[in-house]
């Protein structure tokens, strides 16, 4: 049941931050002004220096199961990319797993711990071949190369397909994603370029806000 409860958490959370940086004490501050933003999924990818480190903080601070308290979040591991790093992240408190591409061994090893697991695809090819493997959510990557028509496209033949795209989502087209049928997106460098760049992570935050308030009435418009 617990797999299941935290696919329902994610799709009514709507967003989930992808965060990459420098070290793994970057990634966590990142993080926590996500969260203090409203986005309450976080993935941690894989690329980060000592990214393990980063979600095992992070698990341990964002444990409640009350989605309105402070200290919620579901935190996962991104960029996997073999069951070996899959398992890592998972000891390390990871609640779900998102890889670039679909890795059969990585799904299966998700699937062995009934954790889920949202692989990178492109094709209808691969996203049957995920569907096969047991993938409740494919990730959509990347998503800048689509338009959001893609989804109901894609879903035609196979509406049995829950999508989240990821690269290339932003505020200005939030909105279409999610009203074409979207799972959730996954939001990336647009939500933490300023505030790398700058050093003043409170933008973090106010940018979280802007795309939690997106989704919310993107959502209520559907």
């Amino acid at each position: 049941m617990k797999k299941y409860k935290l696919l329902l958490q994610i799709r009514q959370a709507g967003v989930v931050a992808v965060l990459r940086g420098d070290s793994a004490e970057e990634a966590v501050k990142l993080a926590e002004k996500a969260i203090e933003g409203g986005i309450r999924v976080v993935e941690v990818t894989m690329t980060v220096p000592r990214a393990l480190e980063a979600i095992e903080a992070l698990s341990r601070r964002y444990q409640s199961e009350d989605p309105e308290a402070d200290n919620y979040a579901v935190i996962g591991a991104g960029t996997v990319l073999d069951p070996e790093t899959a398992r890592a992240a998972l000891m390390a408190g990871a609640e779900f797993v998102v890889s670039p591409s679909l890795n059969r061994e990585t799904v299966m090893l998700c699937n062995r711990y009934r954790v889920p697991v949202m692989p990178g695809v492109m094709t209808i090819g691969e996203i049957t071949a995920a569907l096969e493997l047991g993938v409740d959510v494919v990730k959509l990557f990347p998503g800048s190369l689509f338009s959001p028509s893609i989804i109901p496209t894609i879903r035609g033949p196979l509406p049995q397909a829950n999508l989240m795209p990821t690269g290339g989502v932003n505020l200005a087209n939030l909105a279409d994603w999610i009203k074409s049928g979207a799972f959730a997106v996954g939001i990336g460098s647009d939500l933490t370029r300023e505030a790398q760049k700058t050093g003043n992570l409170d933008l973090v935050a106010e940018k979280a806000r802007a795309y939690i308030q997106a989704f919310r009435n993107a959502a209520g418009a559907g």
